[in-house]
Parts: structure tokens; sequence; C-alpha cells
């Protein structure tokens, strides 16, 4: 058996209560209290997570933005120092290695945020085709690449309440005046929380709520988390785990890879058309290939919906039409706490959708019909100081992680 790896808020997890599983080959909490506790909390107060988990990876230099242009579908070229982009890395395809943030420092300093079960692929990737790069290259590549997921912690503070916890904690009053005026996917640079220096304040949000990702060192960790939650407690923040962070994203309608997005499910089917720039100043891997779906439309479509019924349908289950013929199948499937029903995504038959074909699973010799929806879920409030619903923003947003 392989052992697993444990984030520096390892000890933190268990002395909470924290029940531990193995996620991507990390021991990671699925829960505390109880997934449907959590979840509310993050709706209607706040909510902790640890995502030290997720990888972070250095592309600097002259060349940084030539080179992950020529990976990444969506544009860089507009972005300022501060902002955040989201984008698919796809393979020559179309299909998503990985989905990831990019945070511009500075001109030619980039940090990308990846997640956590594609650390070791998304790394031979972008080394490979650095090696080839610099290979084509005249006069050589001015891009290096450096691994810092090591020494990097990520905890997330998610909900309508987070703000006003993170701001408490704030060094003086000019750091918690940035926070206020932090936008949605923009990040602060160099802010002090609860005493712990953050390179990166970040303002995403992978629930649907307002929040911050507040990046750094990993020895620092379990002094954030314990001062977090001690400020936070009384206004009802609450640890929360990997299953209320699933159940939360899904209401939101954010994709996670390996399931609404893939190697075989491209940026396209998964409906972000508006990731993938393809009149973009620059060649990207995959471009051919999805340059040739818009054109002729996905063959399959993911499509998220309800059930009316609170049994939950698996990821996996087949779904068919009245006659019994095969449409597809279940991507992802929760309860959602908010709603009392049960919801999900499914890749399905893009003509059948076109048609409106009935889309049917079964659970336990039960019929239950999936009925279409456009995410969220539910409603969500702004984030952001209220740059959260604006276009602009929207074609930035990272819909998953």
């Amino acid at each position: 058996m392989s052992i697993l790896k444990r984030t520096p808020l390892f000890d933190f997890h268990v002395a909470h209560g924290g029940r531990m599983v193995d996620f991507a080959g990390w021991e990671m909490p699925v829960q505390y209290r109880s997934i449907l506790d959590e979840h509310k909390a993050v709706r209607h107060a706040a909510g902790l997570f640890d995502v030290s988990h997720m990888g972070e990876v250095e592309v600097r230099g002259a060349g940084a933005l030539a080179f992950l242009q020529s990976l990444l579908t969506n544009d860089l070229a507009q972005m300022t120092p501060g902002r955040i982009v989201y984008s698919p890395m796809c393979s020559e395809t179309g299909g998503v290695i990985d989905d990831l943030l990019v945070h511009l420092r500075a001109p030619g300093d980039y940090l990308l945020c990846i997640n956590a079960g594609n650390i070791d692929r998304d790394l031979a990737w972008l080394r490979a085709h650095h090696a080839a790069a610099a290979r084509a290259a005249p006069g050589g590549l001015d891009v290096t690449l450096a691994d810092r997921s090591a020494d990097t912690a990520l905890i997330a503070i998610q909900g309508p309440r987070a703000a006003e916890i993170v701001r408490a904690l704030a060094a003086g009053p000019a750091e918690a005046a940035a926070l206020d005026a932090l936008k949605y996917y923009h990040f602060a640079a160099g802010l002090t929380i609860a005493g712990v220096p953050c390179p990166i304040v970040a303002r995403t949000g992978y629930t649907g709520e307002d929040g911050f990702e507040l990046y750094h060192r990993t020895e620092d960790a379990p002094r954030l988390a314990a001062a977090l939650l001690a400020a936070g407690a009384p206004l009802g923040l609450e640890p929360a785990g990997l299953g209320a962070r699933d159940s939360l994203r899904l209401e939101a309608g954010f994709p996670l890879h390996g399931h609404e997005l893939s190697e075989t499910i491209s940026p396209l089917a998964a409906g972000l058309a508006w990731t993938v720039k393809l009149k973009k100043n620059s060649d990207f891997h995959g471009r051919a290939a999805l340059e040739r779906e818009a054109r002729d439309g996905p063959a399959r479509r993911v499509v998220f919906f309800k059930t009316g019924d609170r049994r939950i349908v698996r990821a996996g289950a087949a779904v068919n039409d009245e006659a019994g013929a095969p449409l597809g199948a279940v991507l992802s499937g929760t309860l959602s706490p908010i709603l009392g029903e049960a919801i999900g995504s499914a890749l399905i038959d893009a003509a059948a959708l076109k048609a409106g074909r009935a889309l049917l699973t079964d659970i336990r010799g039960a019929k239950i019909t999936l009925r279409p929806v456009k995410p969220p879920f539910v409603e969500l409030k702004k984030r952001g100081g209220g740059e959260a619903g604006k276009q602009k923003d929207r074609e930035a947003e990272k819909p998953g992680d």
C-alpha cells in the first residue's frame, strides 16, 4: 500500500474530529461534524477549508507569457498584475489535462494553482513542453519552471461572513482596506493575516460564496487555521471537509476535473466555451481539435439536472430514454442540502438533448427523471465588492478546482 501524503494541517483536522479519507493520494478530512451542517455553515455563515494539497507552480521569465499562451486555451494577453484567470490546459485531442488558475504577480511572473490529483502529470506536461520549446528556440528559452507545492500551504475561507472574519485579522487598517477593495478573481500581494505573511490573498471561491484563499508558508498553516477558527467561531465559522466542498461546488454548477472535465470531455462539451479563445493571437495545444468541435458542435454535452427526489443519483449511473435506449451517463450526483433534492450532472448525447428526449436513470429499480437546469441551483450572493455577476469578471471566473 502506498503511503498517503498529509498537509501541514493534518493534526488540526484530527484534533477537530475530522474523518480522514484517501483523496488523490492525500489523507484529507471528508467531514468533521456532518456534511449537511458544514454545507449550511458555508451558505449561511462561513466554512474553513484546507486546500494545501493543491499544487503551485511558478512560471517566470521574458518568455513566460508566450509559453503559457501555447499551453492554455484562455487568453492571458490582457492580464494585469493582481489578476487571476481560469483556463483549461488541453491535449491535442481537445481533452482537458487539467483546469487551473493563473495568477499574474508581475510581467513575466506567473503562479499556477493546479489540482491535487494532477500535480505530477501537470508538471510532466509543463516540463516536456518547456524542453521542446527550449530546443526550438534559436537563442534559448527565457522561461523557468519551479514547483512550489511542498513549501506552500493554502487555506480557503468561504461564506457570507468570510470577509468579516479575515478583515478582523488583517495587520492594520491599510490591509483591511486592501481586502475590502479586492475584486472577484483578483488577488492582493504581501498581506499579513493573523500575524502570518500571505504572499497571495485571492478572492475566487469554489463554493459559489464570497471568500478568500490565503497562500502562505507550510510551517505557518496550523497557526493561521487556529486563528481563523477562533475569530470566526462566534460568527458561525466551521471547519469543512471534502464532502461539503463537493456538494457546494455542485450547487454552484462548477465542474470537477475527472467528472465534468476530463481527457475525454472538452471545455466545449462541458459548456465552458468562454474559456476557449480561438481568436487569440497565438496557437495552443488542442486548438485544431477544438476548432473542429466548435464548427461541428460537440457530440456529447454536459448537462446539470434536478430530480425532485431525495435519492442521490450516483456517478456512473446509466442515462436512457423512455424506450431504454442509452443516452449517456451521470458524472456527479449529490443531495442539495439547500433544495432538499438530488442534483447532479451527466454527459448526454447532444442530438438527444436537442430533441428534448426524456432522461431517465434507475435507482434500485425505480425510474428517476433527470430534469436539465441551468446552474447555479441556488441563489448565490455577490462576491468581491459586488463585482460577481458582471460579464467582464464572468470571463475570468473559475468554475472549478
